[in-house]
């Protein structure tokens, strides 16, 4: 029988800010499931009581209505004990009832997504299920996504409590999802424990790495932290500027992240310095100023190391103006200054002052970003589950930028965010009639990358004016965001069928051409779950199916026929990781006439001495051969071994191509094994790579990233 767990800490929290009379509801909702779980639980009763009530009191500390830690208190009876929501609705009100009700949905997908991958880290289908729901309870109660992080957070408490697989996939959900989530609402408090208890569970070995290390020098770092504070106070009082000063050592896992920056650059764990930051918190925004003055008086700031997060608020939430300077012994640190509001903003953003009063005004620019969120799930409710979290994560989770229009007003976009994306933000109408556009009063690429504080304006052509296709090349970098794409397809979806339709043939052939494959459309087409081969061609030609795409379903599917292999070891040089079909151990090596590799059709031969040579199956060797009884049917087995892969390109000659070429392929991470060159009188230049691939996706997306080199003419698989 669950005992009685003391709840003065949650009544202390919430008599914070909650009037009197609240508090009845949230000490009912307690009795109640109390006695909910003694009846239903035994022995779990009490563990599941305590997380009952952590959960309350994350919420409490969200500073969050009645309701919401009411329903945190109720919200796992209906999944654990049977108790139908409308009965906690009759008791505790319509507006409790609804809470919990929205969050079972949440619990149920959570549950599906940890049952769905019991052998590997996580799910694709599940992960984007889990992904919506969040989504969609973000864009209609953004309560219900508040009292989820809690109930997360809670549960990441006692995770070693549950068996390995269990532990490790609800981690690596909280990783993917939650954390991120946590992070673009601005609940900082919440997403840094969230991110150092999945960190622990995900990657053991390095975590008590990190712990170990800043276990080292604590007590140093403490003495080192006394005296900057008392300093600090010090210089700042004689200024006569009431400030509170603290220093505390970075959170676990942001030091991972300056772990990595640093192995980078090529220094040591050891050589990490900024492992504290310390806060300034005054009672007025020009004490803000002030204090930065005097700290910059005291000791020399670094060059490019301060950000004034109070002009240009960051995720349109978050202030405080960010300054490294050379403190005592030489050692740079980071100061944060901000005002005791900007402070309980910054540790629980949106939360911080969402408050859901009667009759209440709610921020309109927050209510435009829900708006957002709403049309990105209605575009992309059709899509698989891999599709939907490569297109809609970078939208929802990125870091942002924060740009200006030539009117003054801040638009907020994904990091990365081109002049296209910011004119299709602004209307539609302007970004197809985009020709061109200035950042900062000088002209700029339409793949310039937009920075924090530009101004940016648009030059559109007169008259009507379409988009280009060009703009839909992932490779080509024109638009990064959702929004944008979904407005250049549904210009293309309005054209002509016939056009459409026949412009799709003529990019297919373009890739097939160039990947070296022979598939015909319609087995393409059914890949896509297309019936009429028609609109499986028509979506091609106006968007809404890529080239980039098309390559990557085709090394789906090749690893989805042939997962059974074990993965080999990495060399230096391709080898075969290929299944002979009933038979196991069989040497196998891959045809050098035609280089086969992941993605192609591929067919063996049964020589006298050298094991199983595998051939593409359209390799005229193949076509030719007399002895058609040696031919043996394979498949591909999983591999992270390297392809080589011959290319040809055709490009006009001139200083400095090869140096272009050679980074372009370094972009993708795709080693150059060998490489000719043969100059024609026309001065054009014809160039053989040996290019070390994984596969079709790869290759797809290297040969797209050629074909954007200067003076490139064409880019094909060579046999």
């Amino acid at each position: 029988m669950a005992k009685r767990i003391d709840i003065r800490a949650l009544i202390d929290k919430t008599q914070e800010y909650l009037p009197s009379e609240t508090l009845a509801l949230i000490e009912d909702a307690y009795e109640f499931t109390l006695q909910t779980l003694q009846k239903a639980r035994g022995e779990w009763a009490e563990a599941e009581l305590e997380h009952a009530l952590r959960t309350a009191i994350v919420v409490a500390e969200l500073q969050l209505d009645a309701n919401c830690i009411a329903a945190a208190l109720l919200h796992e009876l209906s999944e654990k004990c049977g108790v139908n929501p409308s009965e906690i609705a009759k008791r505790f009100g319509t507006e409790t009832g609804k809470l919990v009700e929205e969050l079972m949905k949440l619990e149920k997908v959570s549950l599906l997504a940890e049952k769905a991958r019991p052998k590997k880290a996580i799910d694709p289908e599940a992960e984007a299920e889990s992904l919506r729901k969040m989504l969609m309870a973000l864009s209609q109660d953004i309560r219900v996504v508040f009292i989820k992080l809690a109930d997360r957070l809670s549960h990441m408490r006692t995770l070693k409590l549950l068996p390995a697989l269990e532990r490790r996939a609800m981690a690596q959900e909280t990783m993917e999802i939650y954390a991120p989530v946590a992070n673009r609402l601005g609940i900082w408090q919440i997403k840094s424990q969230l991110e150092d208890w999945a960190f622990r569970y995900l990657e053991p070995e390095q975590y008590r790495e990190i712990v170990r290390f800043v276990r080292a020098g604590r007590k140093s770092r403490e003495e080192y932290v006394a005296q900057v504070t008392k300093v600090l106070k010090q210089v700042l009082g004689g200024a006569g500027i009431k400030a509170e000063v603290t220093g505390r050592p970075k959170h676990i896992y942001s030091i991972k992240g300056k772990m990595e920056r640093y192995a980078a650059q090529g220094k040591e764990f050891s050589e990490i310095y900024d492992l504290l930051g310390f806060r300034v918190l005054v009672d007025e925004v020009k004490d803000c100023y002030s204090a930065l003055g005097v700290i910059h008086s005291l000791w020399h700031p670094l060059p490019d190391k301060f950000d004034d997060y109070i002009a240009n608020p960051k995720e349109g939430v978050y202030q405080s103006l960010h300054t490294t300077v050379m403190c005592m012994n030489k050692t740079p640190v980071e100061i944060q200054i901000r005002t005791h509001e900007m402070n309980r903003i910054a540790e629980y953003g949106i939360a911080a002052h969402w408050r859901y009063k009667e009759g209440a005004k709610r921020d309109a620019q927050f209510e435009e970003k829900l708006a957002i969120v709403r049309q990105l799930l209605d575009w992309y409710k059709g899509l698989s589950g891999a599709e939907f979290m490569e297109t809609i994560k970078p939208d929802i989770f990125a870091d942002r930028v924060y740009v200006y229009t030539p009117k003054g007003e801040i638009k907020d976009l994904p990091a990365g965010s081109t002049p296209l994306d910011f004119a299709y933000r602004i209307h539609t109408d302007l970004g197809h009639r985009c020709t061109g556009a200035k950042a900062n009063g000088k002209m700029v690429s339409l793949t310039y990358q937009l920075q924090n504080g530009d101004t940016v304006e648009i030059i559109t052509a007169k008259g009507d004016k379409g988009p280009s296709r060009d703009w839909l090349n992932p490779s080509l970098g024109y638009v990064t965001t959702a929004h944008a794409k979904e407005k250049i397809r549904q210009w293309f979806k309005k054209q002509v069928r016939e056009e459409n339709i026949t412009r799709g043939r003529e990019l297919l052939e373009k890739e097939l051409k160039r990947l070296g494959l022979s598939l015909s459309e319609e087995e393409l087409a059914r890949l896509f779950n297309r019936d009429n081969v028609e609109d499986f061609l028509a979506a091609i030609g106006y968007g809404d199916i890529s080239t980039h795409q098309i390559a990557a379903k085709l090394a789906v599917q090749q690893e989805k026929g042939s997962a059974i292999l074990e993965a080999a070891p990495r060399q230096s040089k391709p080898s075969s990781a290929v299944q002979v079909m009933g038979m196991k151990d069989l040497l196998t090596n891959l045809a050098p006439c035609c280089s086969p590799m992941p993605g192609d059709k591929i067919i063996g031969y049964i020589t006298r001495s050298k094991g199983v040579t595998v051939h593409r199956k359209d390799c005229p060797n193949i076509a030719n051969m007399d002895e058609k009884e040696r031919l043996i049917e394979v498949e591909w087995g999983h591999t992270d071994n390297l392809y080589a892969v011959p290319i040809r390109i055709e490009a006009w000659d001139r200083l400095g191509l090869l140096r272009d070429i050679g980074a372009a392929v370094a972009e993708e991470k795709v080693n150059i094994a060998s490489v000719s060159a043969a100059e024609h009188d026309d001065q054009i230049i014809s160039i053989l790579l040996t290019l070390e691939t994984k596969g079709i996706a790869q290759l797809s997306q290297t040969l797209s990233k050629l074909e954007g080199v200067r003076g490139i003419i064409s880019v094909t698989r060579h046999m």
